[in-house]
């Protein structure tokens, strides 16, 4: 009898431990208070890191309007868990609008006193999680306030600053530029990001290193990266766990590594060991190229899909791929781009066209930045005169004579200007790019 009990017992608690938890739903507002108990819209959480320490793995958090940073008015915000997290609300809840009710994390110089580890957004610790699932969505993500840009050099007429500082250099700030990502995280699962503005990222805007799973990045627009885009790159010892649908984003003006453009400044890279579809997009205005495909090297197990994606004004190329021992850049209109289906890591390269009606940005981006952005050029121009006086006296004494170079660039990475003509290009093109923001 006692056995036969004890047996029930033990079958009750395992059916109540299979049972799923209800996932609780936390709401956020800057009018919020921090000792709220933030499960009902009328007594809100104060702050993102409160409600995120707060919720349970598949907990979902709502954000209302307003600019938020970390823990102690630290500039980054750490996620430890899968949660969706949703801005773009009302401050009653009553309303999603994400062009309206712009909800930011626009951290400020000063708080470059505590940078983030890697990232302003960042994910951790989601290697406990191989099945969570993770949104972040609604959200306007911008360093513009983080970067040091130079008072006067490289400034086209009409552009609000100067070109961006390299640190240590700080110009008249009073820190140097914080160099990290906007988002940056060693994920693990299905993670979204959708729905999303990436403004004057000072490094990627996107770096995640995933592990098993799904990566979407799915309707945002990135404006002045440096660098990249979106970098997704896999950790798993398994080749091509990790895909990545990069599909109907707008992403312009990315810039190169460093002010000579000698390297980096595309759009989007695809990446050994992650199978990738992008598909839908408008790449355009990268000092290198909108696709780079230079990183593959996997022909017949690599499944890459660049289809129905827009093109135009990338400096060097629309897309480039390694063609040993070089990089190779191709424009879409070029007889040769339909050979980038026989390229290493390639399935599919259907359908990409260049844009034909350039009026579609009319009123929408910034005359004068796009202005510099299509002008910038980088010079240098050497000053060596052996005859010198100090020359002689060098080369009386047998030390070597010296000269000095002199640089200059006419623009880079100068700060894009935040207006809510930005919200306009959700939906510029049809089938291409960020599409209609949702709202509720």
């Amino acid at each position: 009898m006692k056995r036969t009990i004890k047996l029930m017992l033990a079958s009750v608690l395992l059916a109540a431990m299979m049972v799923p938890v209800l996932a609780t739903t936390w709401y956020v507002s800057p009018d919020g208070k921090k000792k709220n108990e933030g499960t009902s819209p009328d007594k809100p959480i104060k702050a993102i890191w409160s409600a995120v320490e707060a919720a349970q793995p598949g907990d979902t958090i709502l954000v209302a309007e307003g600019n938020y940073t970390g823990k102690a008015s630290c500039g980054f915000i750490e996620i430890n868990k899968p949660l969706k997290i949703y801005g773009g609300y009302s401050k009653d809840f009553s309303e999603r609008n994400i062009a309206k009710y712009q909800t930011s994390i626009r951290p400020s110089i000063d708080m470059n006193a505590t940078p983030p580890k890697n990232g302003t957004v960042e994910f951790i610790d989601l290697d406990k999680y191989p099945d969570g699932v993770t949104v972040f969505d609604g959200f306007i993500l911008d360093h513009s306030e983080v970067n040091a840009y130079h008072a006067t050099d490289g400034k086209p007429e009409g552009v609000e600053t100067g070109m961006w500082l390299e640190p240590p250099s700080k110009g008249n700030y009073k820190y140097a530029s914080l160099k990290k990502y906007l988002i940056y995280g060693n994920t693990n699962g299905d993670i979204t990001i959708s729905n999303c503005l990436f403004l004057n990222s000072s490094f990627y805007a996107i770096n995640l290193n995933h592990h098993t799973g799904t990566v979407n990045i799915t309707n945002n627009v990135f404006l002045g990266s440096r660098m990249m885009a979106c970098n997704v790159s896999c950790r798993s010892a398994k080749a091509f766990a990790t895909v990545l649908n990069f599909e109907y984003n707008t992403v312009l003006f990315t810039w190169s590594r460093t002010k000579d453009f000698g390297d980096m400044g595309y759009g989007v890279r695809a990446l050994s060991k992650v199978d990738a579809n992008i598909c839908n997009n408008i790449l355009g205005l990268s000092i290198m190229s909108g696709f780079d495909n230079s990183q593959n090297n996997r022909k017949g197990e690599q499944k890459v899909t660049l289809d129905e994606n827009m093109f135009f004004l990338n400096k060097k190329g629309d897309v480039s791929f390694t063609v040993s021992p070089n990089i190779k850049y191709i424009k879409v209109e070029d007889d040769a781009f339909e050979d980038v289906e026989d390229f290493d890591g390639m399935e599919s390269c259907e359908d990409n066209v260049s844009l034909d009606d350039p009026s579609v940005f009319a009123g929408i981006l910034d005359p004068a930045y796009l202005n510099g952005f299509l002008n910038a050029a980088y010079t240098e121009s050497a000053d060596y005169d052996a005859d010198s006086e100090a020359n002689q006296l060098r080369a009386a004494m047998g030390l070597n004579t010296v000269g000095s170079i002199k640089s200059k660039v006419t623009m880079y990475a100068n700060k894009y200007p935040f207006s809510d003509n930005i919200f306009k290009l959700w939906g510029a093109v049809e089938d291409y790019g960020a599409q209609e923001l949702p709202e509720e």
